[in-house]
Order: structure tokens, then sequence, then C-alpha cells
């Protein structure tokens, strides 16, 4: 299972469970998630390979699927499911492999495509980090900075940075080997009838005009929206105006 964090009580509404990208954890969801549990109950969580949850030898999105479902049994059976980038890309396949299990998804900043980026040059980054000179988040942020210019990619890596213990909560073996995997997306013939939102930022080129056609393919009552100002990050940019999209769309009832 999972390490999870609850926020709120249950109600009659089915929880929300929020799904994390790549080199994070349900710690950074949890401004938004307090925010949404003043009405329901909402779940966070940290993927395989991330935070507290158990390292595997493999990553791919068939698995992430049936771990998120090994959650939404624990937490009552259905829920609506929020994802962000590689979670977001975990939520569809969770909604496409086991469609009963969700009843409104939302995928931040992503589309079910393969993408031509990687990320390894962070995992180098990371891992080049000497963790025998760090004694406070700051002297791993001044290091850092020698290999990753942007302060906000370096301020989001480090959360995932124990201090005290001079590790990586990530498993950057297995992230860094199966990359290709987590920035590609698997060919699948199904489908999720559900109410679906894909929810991009307006300065973010991940969702694309060219991707429309395979989204209602793939979910045939998808609803697209842009948040203005916001990048690839736009729930950490533009958390009031990513929480009011989603509490809106959530709220709509089925």
């Amino acid at each position: 299972m999972l390490a999870m964090q609850t926020h709120g009580t249950d109600t009659a509404e089915p929880p929300i469970l929020i799904v994390h990208g790549l080199f994070g954890s349900g710690r950074n969801w949890g401004v938004i998630a307090k925010r949404l549990a003043n009405s329901r109950r909402v779940v966070t969580v940290d993927m395989r390979n991330h935070g507290a949850s158990r390292w595997e030898e493999t990553h791919n999105y068939h698995e992430l699927a049936a771990d998120l479902a090994e959650v939404v049994a624990e937490i009552g059976g259905r829920a609506d499911v929020i994802g962000h980038s590689m979670g977001g890309k975990g939520a569809m396949m969770l909604s496409l492999d086991r469609p009963a299990l969700v009843r409104r998804l939302v995928v931040a900043d992503i589309a079910p495509v393969a993408y031509a980026h990687t990320q390894v040059h962070l995992v180098h980054a990371m891992r080049g980090l000497d963790l025998t000179r760090i004694a406070t988040r700051a002297d791993a942020d001044a290091l850092l900075a020698e290999a990753i210019e942007e302060p906000d990619v370096r301020a989001f890596l480090l959360q995932s940075l124990d201090v005290a213990n001079r590790c990586w909560r990530l498993n950057l073996d297995v992230l860094e080997r199966d990359m290709e995997l987590i920035t590609g997306f698997p060919a699948v013939a199904g489908h999720f009838d559900g109410p679906a939102l894909f929810l991009a930022g307006a300065n973010s080129d991940y969702v694309r005009p060219e991707h429309r056609p395979l989204i209602k393919r793939m979910f045939p009552k998808a609803r697209q929206a842009k948040i203005p100002g916001a990048g690839h990050w736009l729930h950490a940019e533009k958390p009031r105006e990513f929480e009011a999209a989603a509490r809106a769309f959530l709220s709509a009832g089925e």
C-alpha cells in the first residue's frame, strides 16, 4: 500500500485522491488538499519510488494504476481523482484500467502521449550532490545550484531530500532507468466514459491542440481549460485558481 496522508472527514461524496508528479510527494499538495478538505475527505499519496512509499524495481503506468486501485479500495471503493504530470498519467491509466473506481477525473497539465523531453539530467544533478557536505537545506541548495540554475526547480527537488539522514527519498536508479516509460504512455484501447477535466497552464506546452483528438477518444466527456499565467506546475504557481477550478468541477455531481 502506498503511503497516504488524509485530510478532512468522510461525507456523502466520494473522497478525493490526489496524485503527485515525478520527483514529488503527497506533501507537495498539502495546501490544496487542506482547502478541498473543508467539505470532504481528501487523500494524498506518495507514489512508488517516491517519498515514504516502497521502492520497487519497476515503474510503469499499469503498475502505478494498480497501486492507486489499492488505495481507492482502501478509502471507499470509488473516488474523484486529481493527478499532475506523471501522476496525471497514472490517474488516467487508473480510469482506463479500472473505470468503476473513478467518478470524476482531473488531469493537470499532461496528455496521454509520449513526450520527447527527459528529466534524466535532474536525476544526475541529485545523484551528483555531495551529501557529506550538507548540514542544512541551504547547503544543499547552494551545491545543487552548480547543476540546476532555476531556483524553483531546486526548491521542488529539495522537498524530497532527507537532510538529517543525508539521502534522497527517491529511487533515483529506477526512475532514471524507466524514464522513457515515465515520459511515454502505453498504447491502450480502452476509454473512460466519466466526466474528465484536462486543466493546463496557459504558459505550458504539455497539452497541445494536436493532442485533443486522442484525449477525446480516450475520454469522450473530457473538457479542457487553462489557467492564465501558469506553467507546468500550475497547482503551485496558481493554487487558488487551481483549487477553484477543481472544486467547481468535482462538485458538479454525476
